[in-house]
């Protein structure tokens, strides 16, 4: 009986051995995390944000909704776990930004040094969506777009402020109820798309949870705020559009309704043929060092 019971034992020592001495299977990697959420960004249906080490997909508009509070009825849907560093770009993992760091100095070789690339990145957090929606060929042409629309504006982001200092004084509407407390000719155009106007400048601010109504400095001091300014219009504002940039791009209509929520009538429909070509070129040649084609629709 006793040597019964130890033959046993030893055959279950041999099985346990052999079970401690076999590899481990790999565990399957997790998803990168894409844009960290942020209260006061706007999440559209379909945009993503990661939270709590879990990537949240936004069932339709809100703002200022945690993800993961509200149980299964609330606006995010829980993707599960993910890796964090989130890249949409596997070259550029760092920052999860599908232009790197090279193809950013590349687009800008002579750009004054407040518009720094990590200022650009960390005000992508502000609009997780931005970039990061679609395929991949569709995010950097969507990329591509708000550079060259960015590059436009300021020269190849060599202007911080409005040139014409005439025009300082024509951007207070004195009509809104909360005036312009700057003083009036505080709301000159500033960063990458060039904000103007106090009601913008209360907008963006709201939208952002900063004061630019009160300090719209800010935007010529803080690069990363500058570039949140750019995208709070890019992801937000039809202007004088039928649709917002980003989706002018994600949804195919093309780069032209880019130009035309930016400017309009001024440039669109033979206003300015000229300055619609100078905006195409760039796009044309930005979408090249990403590597992607252009898609249809390039001019308004």
């Amino acid at each position: 009986m006793l040597r019964r019971l130890l033959t046993l034992l030893a055959a279950i020592c041999t099985v346990v051995g052999l079970a401690v001495l076999l590899p481990a299977s790999p565990a399957a990697a997790a998803p990168a995390c894409a844009g960290a959420w942020s209260a006061g960004a706007v999440y559209t249906g379909g945009m993503t944000a990661s939270y709590n080490g879990h990537n949240w997909l936004a069932k339709w508009w809100t703002q200022n909704e945690t993800p993961g509070t509200t149980g299964e009825w609330g606006v995010w849907a829980d993707q599960g776990a993910c890796g964090g560093g989130g890249g949409t770009d596997p070259g550029n993992p760092g920052t999860g930004f599908v232009v790197s760091e090279a193809q950013f100095n590349q687009m800008f070789p002579g750009r004054n040094s407040f518009y720094t690339y990590s200022g650009l990145t960390a005000a992508l957090s502000a609009y997780p969506g931005f970039a990061n929606t679609g395929s991949d060929t569709v995010k950097k042409q969507e990329a591509a777009a708000f550079l060259a629309n960015v590059s436009h504006e300021t020269g190849g982001l060599v202007y911080i402020v409005e040139q014409n200092t005439a025009n300082y004084p024509h951007y207070c509407d004195a009509t809104q109820p909360y005036g312009c407390p700057a003083g009036q000719s505080a709301y000159y155009g500033r960063g990458p798309i060039q904000l103007s106007w106090n009601f913008n400048y209360k907008a963006a601010g709201d939208a952002l949870g900063i004061n630019l109504l009160a300090d719209p400095y800010r935007v010529e001091r803080d690069a990363a705020v500058a570039w949140k300014t750019g995208l709070w219009y890019w992801n937000t504002q039809n202007g004088p559009g039928t649709m917002t940039s980003h989706n002018a791009m994600v949804n195919g209509a093309g780069f032209g309704e880019t130009i035309r929520s930016i400017n309009g009538s001024l440039e669109c429909n033979g206003g300015n043929p000229g300055q619609v070509q100078s905006r195409v070129t760039k796009y044309q040649q930005f979408a090249q060092v990403l590597g992607v084609p252009t898609g249809a629709n390039l001019y308004c």
